[in-house]
C-alpha cells in the first residue's frame, strides 16, 4: 500500500500505482458514505450494509496485497535494508499517531490496531518470506487466511494481543485489521509477484494522463492521514452553514 519502496516513475510499476490509485479512490469513497451516515445526511445503519461492508474490506485486502507485490519488487533482487527501514518506520510513526489521535477523533473508538499497523507489521513477517517458494508463500497465505475462522478464545482477549485477531472479545474500535486473517493478502501479493515474475514486466511509457492518475497511488499515506480530518471538518463545516 503506502510508500513503495521500488522506484515510481518506471514502466513496471505504473500498473501498480494506478491500481493503488483505485484503492485509495475506494478508500475514500467508503469514508465519504462513513460520514454522511455519521452526520446523518443518510440512515446511520448504511455502512453496515452488506456492500459496504465488503467493499470495505476488498479496500483493505487489495491494499495489503498492493504491497507484498511492491516488496518483491523493491527487494527480491536483494533487501534493500535501508528503503525498507524508512517505509517501516513512517508506517509505524503514523500508525502511532493514528492511534494517539482516534482517542479523540475517531467515532466508533480508539483504533489499537487498524490498517496502518497491519501494514507495518505484515510488512516485517512478508519480509521474512522473502525467499521461500512461491507456492510455499501462498499456502501459507491459505491457512492464515483459514485461520480467520476458527472460533475465538478468550485466552487473546488481552489488549496485548488484540493485534492477533483470535479474542473472543474486544474492544470497540473504529478500525481493525488483525494480523489474522489480514496477513494473508500481503503473502498472496508477494507469491504471486514472484510466480509471475512481475519484475521483469515491461509495459508503456507513462502518458502525461496515466501519470496524473498515478499521483494519488504514490501519496498513498500522506492522503490516508488527511482524507478523514478533511471530510469531517468539511461536513462540520457545512452543518454550521446550513443550520437555521
Amino acid at each position: 500500500m503506502f510508500a513503495p519502496d521500488a522506484p515510481l516513475r518506471t514502466n513496471r510499476l505504473i500498473a501498480l500505482d494506478l491500481a493503488r490509485t483505485g484503492a485509495i479512490v475506494g478508500m475514500v469513497a467508503f469514508h465519504f458514505t462513513f460520514d454522511l451516515a455519521l452526520f446523518r445526511f443518510i440512515p446511520a445503519d448504511t455502512v453496515s450494509q452488506p456492500f459496504w461492508y465488503y467493499f470495505a474490506r476488498t479496500v483493505a485486502g487489495s491494499f495489503l496485497f498492493l504491497s507484498g507485490v511492491c516488496l518483491w519488487l523493491a527487494h527480491g533482487q536483494g533487501i534493500r535494508w535501508r528503503a525498507f527501514g524508512w517505509r517501516f518506520a513512517k508506517l509505524a510513526a503514523a500508525a502511532a499517531l493514528v492511534s494517539v489521535a482516534s482517542f479523540w477523533l475517531v467515532p466508533g473508538g480508539p483504533i489499537l490496531f487498524g490498517i496502518l499497523h497491519s501494514l507495518a507489521l505484515s510488512s516485517l513477517i512478508t519480509l521474512a518470506c522473502l525467499r521461500l517458494p512461491w507456492a510455499v508463500t501462498l499456502a501459507l497465505a491459505m491457512g492464515i487466511f483459514a485461520l480467520g475462522w476458527v472460533d475465538r478464545s478468550a485466552s487473546f482477549d488481552s489488549l496485548w494481543l488484540i493485534w492477533l485477531g483470535l479474542a473472543e472479545n474486544r474492544p470497540m474500535m473504529g478500525d481493525y485489521v488483525p494480523l489474522i486473517p489480514w496477513l494473508a493478502p500481503s503473502l498472496a501479493g508477494l507469491a504471486l509477484a514472484k510466480a509471475a515474475g512481475v519484475e521483469r514486466w515491461k509495459g508503456r511509457p507513462p502518458t502525461r494522463l496515466t501519470n496524473a492518475l498515478a499521483f494519488p497511488g504514490r501519496h498513498s499515506l500522506i492522503i490516508y492521514l488527511i482524507h478523514q480530518p478533511l471530510l469531517i471538518s468539511l461536513f462540520y463545516t457545512w452543518v454550521w452553514a446550513t443550520q437555521p
